[in-house]
């Protein structure tokens, strides 16, 4: 019924952190901790279902979609990426897709191949910050 005191800070600590991540982030950055939140839902939705806790998957998948359908694939600029673009767009689509299965159809390997398919993505992102990083 109450939540106790050091969860609810450890909570407001998180959304402290979170909020000064974004406001400090360049594009690349904010690009980064969406792959970042992304794969932290992905994890929750992966534990939530060997719990069997419904509500916990529907929240975390729920998320995840929201990650790639209102971040990731809202911030893909067609004209300028070209088939770059086009083609994380059809991923982030694909994901999307295999999310819903995986929320309707309750089956945990769904959300692993999602898993599997946006890791290389955000490994190479980051990559690539890393990369222009040192030619500065």
């Amino acid at each position: 019924m109450f939540t106790p005191a050091s969860t609810r800070a450890s909570s407001a600590y998180k959304n402290v952190g979170l909020e000064t991540s974004v406001n400090g982030a360049d594009p690349h950055g904010l690009v980064g901790l969406l792959f970042t939140a992304l794969l932290q839902t992905l994890n929750a939705a992966q534990a939530a279902m060997k719990r069997r806790d419904i509500a916990g998957k529907g929240r975390a998948i729920g998320m995840a979609v929201r990650y790639l359908d209102e971040g990731l694939m809202e911030g893909l600029n067609q004209e300028k990426g070209g088939d770059l673009a086009m083609n994380l767009g059809a991923l982030y689509s694909y994901c999307v897709l295999r999310l819903t299965q995986a929320n309707l159809t309750n089956d945990l390997s769904k959300v692993e191949e999602v898993q599997r398919l946006i890791e290389p993505v955000a490994q190479s992102w980051q990559q690539i910050r890393g990369e222009a990083l040192k030619g500065i």
